[in-house]
């Protein structure tokens, strides 16, 4: 059975999810965070995306992320997916996927559901007990607004 062709549109705001295959971790390190980071820097300033956030879970990913070309969406994760697998197998040695099936995506509408999309995002690792305040978990926007790092572009230009 074909899979379903994912809606697209141009200048949308998405919720990007993407697993770990078997709910592996995905990230096993501190290293292995920050390369994600920089690979996703990299892809993002490539396709000319905005991210507004992100959380980067042990064996799942959430980025909010607005795509200017319909396209670059698909183009974005299957660079961003791809190169990863590539470090951590060659990293750990190992072989084979590493992502469960294809990334979800959700059209955000650029409303208030954004920020509670945001606030949804964020507060990850506080739900699955990682953390007890959302500001003590670096791998996640919250703690990169707090930080002041480039990696997320600023709400307000929307």
């Amino acid at each position: 059975m074909p899979r379903i062709a994912r809606l697209t549109m141009d200048n949308t705001a998405y919720h990007i999810i993407t697993r770990g295959n078997q709910k592996q971790c995905v990230f096993r390190e501190p290293a292995d965070y920050e390369k994600y980071l920089y690979l996703l820097q990299k892809y993002k300033q490539r396709f000319k995306a905005k991210l507004y956030c992100f959380c980067l879970m042990p064996n799942h990913i959430h980025l909010l992320m607005d795509v200017p070309i319909k396209t670059s969406l698909n183009k974005i994760m299957r660079g961003l997916n791809l190169s990863y697998t590539r470090y951590f197998n060659e990293k750990y040695n190992t072989v084979g996927h590493l992502w469960q099936d294809r990334f979800k995506s959700k059209i955000i509408q650029k409303d208030s559901y954004l920020l509670q999309c945001i606030e949804y995002v964020e507060n990850n690792p506080v739900r699955a007990s990682l953390v007890t305040q959302i500001g003590r978990y670096r791998w996640s926007s919250y703690f990169a607004r707090k930080e002041e790092w480039t990696l997320l572009d600023n709400l307000f230009s929307i």
